[in-house]
């Protein structure tokens, strides 16, 4: 050893003798895809660190490109969290390209993930999901689902919810090309009704962060996966999973009130992402004007909804901010049915650790609004 070396040896046993502080490991660097999942990364990173977005609040996940800035990003991550599935097919090449040894939970392919198949009918039946029944044990998730880990530390029955109306779960690519989309003609979510050919989610709708019980099981894969890579921060990570649960049931429990009155007024959406909400709070939708993958409908399926809004009494019809309405203002006008403006992406509201629960609360509000004044 040469004598620096003896030296720079000598001085740490100093330090660590005098017990004086030596820099701890950074926390892990982390990136997201949309708005919601980042809120729930940020809220168990709270005080420890902030994860990173990949798509701008108002574009398409479904082709979003990365920034220089969001590559580099990308490329230094520790650990990527991502819906996956059908919702950010472009998504899982740039990892693999930009960072293939980084640890990568595809949230929708968890076994702990209630997935719903993609609907393709004008008409909904109304049923009894019977989501009373979806109760989390505080600690009962099988924490599976990691492109990279597999951990058994918590049994879990989630997958009971496939007898109550969730179907089952695919991991699947779900038939994507993953640069075969169209840029043009997205705005806010990333869906324009007007026109634009749509993109094929496959079997499954990818929309699951609007279920509360995915967003509570999905916390609790994101802190184990936090607690492994650094586990000089898990007291905080555990603490901060206990406060994101109770925050997210404090919102499931407030959306249930406004929304219980209403659930059997009928409502039509203008784009069928919405499944995951309707079938968590049991309220009841006659139908979609345009698919979950938003490809315009054509005039066959828009008289169809047009019968379904007239034989269903239907109140209200749902369009999402950034989206074109004239479509929703049409079929609308057929009944006076009146529109209301959900967010399923949190577009309006403030970024970081808080946007999920206030996401769910602020959609149960305006749902509920808008269905009391039928």
């Amino acid at each position: 050893m040469t004598g620096t070396g003896k030296h720079w040896v000598g001085a740490m046993t100093l330090v660590a003798g005098l017990g004086l502080p030596v820099a701890a490991a950074a926390e892990p660097a982390v990136v997201t895809d949309i708005a919601p999942v980042e809120s729930l990364v940020a809220r168990v990173m709270q005080g420890v660190g902030t994860p990173g977005r990949l798509v701008p609040r108002g574009a398409s996940p479904h082709d979003a490109r990365l920034k220089p800035s969001d590559a580099a990003a990308l490329a230094k991550a520790d650990l990527v969290v991502m819906v996956g599935g059908g919702l950010t097919p472009w998504l899982s090449e740039a990892q693999q390209s930009l960072a293939p040894e980084a640890h990568v939970i595809r949230l929708m392919e968890a076994e702990t993930s209630i997935v719903l198949p993609t609907r393709d009918e004008v008409e909904f039946a109304h049923e009894d999901h019977g989501h009373e029944a979806h109760g989390h044990d505080e600690h009962g998730h099988d924490e599976k689902g990691h492109d990279d880990h597999a951990h058994d530390d918590h049994g879990h029955d989630e997958h009971e919810h496939d007898e109550k109306g969730h179907g089952e779960k695919d991991h699947d690519d779900h038939g994507h090309d993953d640069h075969a989309h169209d840029e043009k003609g997205h705005d806010g979510h990333g869906h324009d009704e007007a026109g634009h050919d749509g993109h094929d989610h496959g079997p499954n709708d990818p929309h699951g962060w609007l279920d509360p019980e995915n967003a509570r099981a999905w916390a609790r894969l994101i802190a184990d996966e936090l607690i492994e890579q650094d586990p000089d921060n898990a007291a905080v990570y555990r603490e901060n999973l206990a406060q994101a649960d109770a925050e997210i049931v404090a919102a499931q429990e407030q959306a249930r009130a406004l929304l219980e009155p209403v659930k059997d007024v009928p409502f039509v959406v203008s784009h069928d992402a919405f499944q995951y909400f309707e079938k968590a709070f049991d309220v009841t939708a006659a139908g979609a004007i345009a698919l979950s993958d938003a490809r315009a409908p054509g005039p066959k399926r828009v008289a169809e909804i047009r019968e379904v809004l007239e034989k269903r009494g239907v109140a209200c019809v749902l369009t999402e901010p950034g989206l074109n309405p004239a479509l929703a203002q049409s079929v609308a006008e057929v009944t006076g049915a009146r529109l209301v403006a959900l967010d399923p992406m949190g577009l309006e509201l403030a970024e970081g650790p808080g946007l999920y629960p206030a996401m769910i609360v602020e959609m149960a509000t305006r749902l509920a609004g808008c269905l009391s004044e039928s």
